[in-house]
């Protein structure tokens, strides 16, 4: 069983960081806004699935160095553009890493694919992570939000 989570956003901003779900599939609906979305935990399954639905907006998706991004079912209407350091589909390092497939449609709308140390940069500089710093000091654990694997057990 696949579980699927519902993300919207309409003029405004919606993070999700850190450990947040454990699910393979993702609806993504973006108006006027942005969304940044952690794929990085050892939770989530190899195979994710990402049907998004954006006019005039901005997702951020934060990945592992060998995720392998497949956009080949996302349409773009008017201006748009997927932006990422290195295409690594189709990379033989990628094979062994988890397979992120985009699908859907984007108008006047852009992607970014954040990995490796951008990605830990990404979680770093927002709220939720000063949060958890804070959290894990109380507490005598460590911050999670920077790097999801730490905090995973096996």
């Amino acid at each position: 069983m696949s579980l699927t989570e519902r993300i919207h956003s309409d003029h405004g901003l919606v993070k999700h960081l850190g450990n947040w779900t454990e699910a393979g599939r993702f609806e993504l609906k973006v108006r006027h806004g942005a969304a940044v979305l952690d794929l990085r935990s050892p939770g989530l399954p190899d195979d994710i699935e990402i049907h998004i639905d954006m006019d005039r907006a901005m997702v951020k998706l934060l990945v592992d160095d060998g995720a392998a991004i497949d956009h080949w079912n996302l349409s773009w209407t008017a201006r748009g553009k997927i932006k990422d350091s290195r295409s690594s589909t189709g990379d033989k390092a990628s094979a062994a890493g988890r397979r992120i497939h985009l699908s859907g449609s984007a108008t006047n709308s852009e992607i970014r694919i954040h990995r490796g140390g951008i990605a830990i940069l990404s979680a770093m500089f927002s709220r939720a992570y000063v949060q958890d710093v804070r959290r894990a000091h109380k507490t005598g654990g460590v911050p999670t939000i920077d790097d999801p694997t730490r905090g995973h057990q096996s």
